[in-house]
């Protein structure tokens, strides 16, 4: 940005864009399309770091399918054991939240619609999304299934228009060729990008510049700051710090004495800084899937019956991506929420789930010790190239009649269905 650089206005609705020397000069609505969705800001044109967040993906994404549930307030979530994954805007005003237990949810709010989640139709639509972004530009780096960084600098000549405009143009084409909405943050680093997607929700679109930066965040709590958590924040309170005013006044020196390398996050988060760069997605380090029951388990049997169904699901992923894994994880997580971690390194990569369910199934025996478990998953990391995954084993000559089996069933699956075949210890 310069200072002959004057303020840039634009219409959300029809891309319209104008300048005016003062940003008081500026329309409340679009003069071509009369739109009030418009945004104007000083530093709207220079501007080209992003943070693009749907707007309550999951539910909206049940809603578009679903168009009798548009103005209900919607629960995405597991069963009376479960949480809530995703809540509608509708059921927002009933102050239910992501991650709150499904039994207060409903509490709150007894007429909400609860819909199972549909992970593969998240999934899908969420690459649909990604593919979108990546026609805007190379530099996108995902965050979550629904949410991602984008850095458009050097894209105006491409696209013949600022990275605003840009971005406008891309939820709008979002909302009318996906059915879902999302929110941006523009900025000039990823930490107030993120934090500017927050700041106007759903369908937003907020700016924090360079000269309004540190005078927004003085007043902002502590616990706005990426990576700091509730026991962060209690440690910081209990310093006397609950502001990232109150941050800006210790040396970078003072914090890194107190909170470790984390206190070299604060000194410059509480000063507008962050020097990291938008990563695009980088190579996959593992495949899981996890499940949380209606009733707590104990028994190892009730156990693996819940663990085949995960080990064909991480198999599936792993073949339809084209990777093989050496290390087996098993997790498990008490009625105590005290998480369970057991790995297992394989003499040779697979992709099969037989072999995942072989392997996780002897730590289920040791660990099934009488403890209630509320949630189960098993996966697959240090992935590798399947050429060479699931050799012959002279030592086990049945390994080659499972491994042709399974091949079997998936190519049956892929023509007819994932239920049109199944193995015995599938039917529970």
């Amino acid at each position: 940005m310069t200072d002959m650089q004057p303020p840039l206005f634009l219409c959300r609705e029809c891309l319209h864009q104008m300048t005016r020397p003062t940003l008081e000069e500026m329309p409340k609505r679009c003069p071509h399309c009369h739109s009030p969705r418009v945004i104007a800001h000083a530093e709207l044109a220079s501007l080209s770091i992003a943070h693009i967040d749907c707007d309550a993906f999951y539910a909206s994404v049940e809603k578009r399918d679903d168009p009798s549930l548009a103005d209900k307030p919607v629960l995405v979530g597991g069963g009376k054991r479960g949480v809530v994954s995703a809540a509608c805007y509708v059921a927002r005003l009933y102050g239910v939240r992501s991650a709150m237990p499904m039994f207060k949810a409903l509490k709150a709010c007894p007429n909400a619609v609860v819909i199972r989640p549909n992970m593969e139709k998240y999934a899908s639509v969420g690459r649909e999304i990604r593919a979108m972004m990546l026609e805007m530009t190379p530099q996108v780096e995902p965050i979550s299934i629904d949410e991602a960084f984008l850095d458009l600098t050097g894209t105006t000549r491409l696209h013949g228009r600022p990275p605003a405009a840009t971005l406008a143009y891309l939820v709008k084409r979002i909302e009318t060729e996906i059915g879902v909405t999302a929110s941006i943050g523009l900025s000039y680093n990823k930490f107030l990008a993120k934090i500017a997607s927050d700041l106007d929700k759903p369908r937003g679109f907020a700016v924090i510049g360079q000269q309004e930066a540190v005078s927004f965040l003085k007043s902002k709590p502590v616990g706005i700051i990426w990576g700091v958590g509730k026991t962060l924040r209690a440690t910081l309170e209990a310093d006397g710090i609950h502001t990232i005013g109150d941050l800006m006044a210790y040396e970078k020196f003072d914090l890194i004495g107190r909170y470790g390398a984390m206190g070299n996050r604060l000194y410059h988060f509480a000063r507008a800084e962050d020097g990291r760069s938008v990563e695009p997605e980088g190579e996959t380090k593992s495949i899981s899937a996890e499940t949380t029951f209606n009733d707590d388990i104990s028994t190892a049997a009730k156990l693996k019956d819940a663990l085949w169904p995960l080990c064909e699901k991480v198999a599936r992923r792993m073949k339809s991506k084209g990777y093989a894994g050496r290390t087996v994880t098993v997790k498990l997580k008490t009625n105590g929420f005290k998480t369970v971690t057991r790995s297992r390194t394989l003499t040779d990569p697979s992709q099969l789930a037989e072999t995942l369910y072989r392997t996780a199934a002897p730590i289920l025996d040791k660990e099934a010790d009488g403890r209630a478990f509320r949630l189960i998953g098993i996966g697959m990391s240090e992935l590798t190239d399947p050429a060479g995954a699931d050799p012959i084993d002279l030592g086990d000559p049945d390994a080659g009649k499972r491994a042709k089996i399974e091949r079997a069933m998936d190519a049956v699956r892929k023509k007819l269905g994932d239920s049109a075949v199944k193995k015995g210890r599938g039917w529970t």
